[in-house]
């Protein structure tokens, strides 16, 4: 079938197994129970999927039960405090509809994608709120294949066809190479993450912060780190007292790398925030309660999770008269001993 002709009606389930040369039953598995189905054809079913443009009717989702009293909330890393935090607000909001909540965590691979997604469409889960990682976009479109409503948080703009709840990433950043320039600091250190868009965002915050001052971009420099741990901020804590010309403050696009700088500083015998200040992201509760307590860029995931979960049980308690919301939550800079005494350099 080409797919000029597919366009000129609804694509069902037929076609599908026609143009992927397999059994109706082979893409109902592949909709509904994924694992069932091998690697290499579940794969030519999805991409099919994605080239007719298919998606599953309203009438089937009602089949498999959608108006359940559980919500699930999809996260990267539940030992992260800020995912901790974001799952607790949805929870709070189902607690307040009177619905349950179930937490999928481990959310990066195409395998996890398709264990979740057999969970969710076995079983009498209502919806979905996704939080934005690597593999966001992807599962969305997953989503949108099977009909399940969902929410995406820890992302700003609006994305077609969903809610989302933001955070202004781009002014956190601002903010925190703001206070340091404020704070005296003329050479200052990004410790970036992975390739998250909000990571991303704080850097052009950062960087927007420094041209703004009238500061040459070289002002900040940019320290690359795969993970958000502390381990990895540790190391680049280490890789940062190795450069020729050391910079006299840090900002790291996430606590726990802010937590391991520190961990590196106090090792070398150096003093926070008179050889080199330091400001984190997120304001987890680790942050007040280290050895010198962090300044911070406040992050109110529980705020987040609970308006995504608000979101989510309207959209779905309302159907088709539910009209998408896309809210954009503000930062705040709490500032901590880690950056108030300006360097004597």
């Amino acid at each position: 079938m080409t797919h000029e002709k597919a366009a000129r009606r609804r694509v069902g389930m037929k076609d599908v197994a026609l143009e992927a040369d397999v059994s109706l039953g082979t893409v109902s598995n592949a909709l509904n129970r994924p694992e069932l189905v091998a690697g290499p054809t579940l794969a030519r079913v999805l991409a099919v999927i994605d080239s007719l443009g298919y998606v599953r009717t309203e009438g089937a989702r009602q089949l498999h039960g959608w108006a359940a009293r559980i919500l699930a909330v999809l996260v990267p890393d539940l030992t992260h405090p800020f995912s901790a935090a974001l799952a607790t607000g949805v929870e709070q909001a189902a607690r307040e509809a009177g619905l349950g909540v179930m937490v999928c965590t481990g959310t990066r691979g195409r395998e996890e994608e398709a264990h979740h997604l057999s969970l969710i469409t076995s079983h009498r889960i209502r919806g979905a709120v996704l939080t934005s990682g690597e593999a966001a976009g992807r599962t969305a479109a997953a989503f949108h294949r099977h009909a399940v409503p969902y929410v995406v948080a820890d992302r700003c703009g609006p994305r077609p066809g969903a809610c989302s709840v933001g955070i202004d990433d781009v002014a956190g950043g601002h903010a925190a190479v703001r206070h340091l320039i404020d704070q005296g600091h003329r050479s200052i250190a990004y410790v970036s993450g992975p390739g998250l868009q909000q990571v991303r965002d704080r850097r052009t915050g950062a960087v927007d912060a420094v041209t703004q001052a009238g500061l040459a971009r070289t002002a900040l420099r940019e320290v690359t780190c795969a993970d958000l741990t502390v381990s990895a901020g540790k190391d680049a804590g280490h890789r940062i007292l190795g450069l020729p010309h050391r910079p006299s403050a840090v900002f790291c696009a996430d606590d726990l790398l802010a937590l391991g700088v520190l961990q590196a500083l106090y090792e070398a015998g150096l003093r926070v925030p008179e050889d080199l200040a330091v400001v984190g992201y997120d304001d987890i509760e680790y942050a007040a309660s280290a050895v010198v307590p962090l300044t911070s860029v406040r992050r109110p995931a529980v705020a987040m999770g609970r308006q995504a979960g608000r979101l989510l049980v309207e959209e779905t308690t309302c159907g088709a008269g539910h009209e998408h919301a896309h809210v954009v939550l503000r930062p705040e800079l709490v500032v901590r001993r880690s950056t108030l005494a300006v360097p004597a350099r």
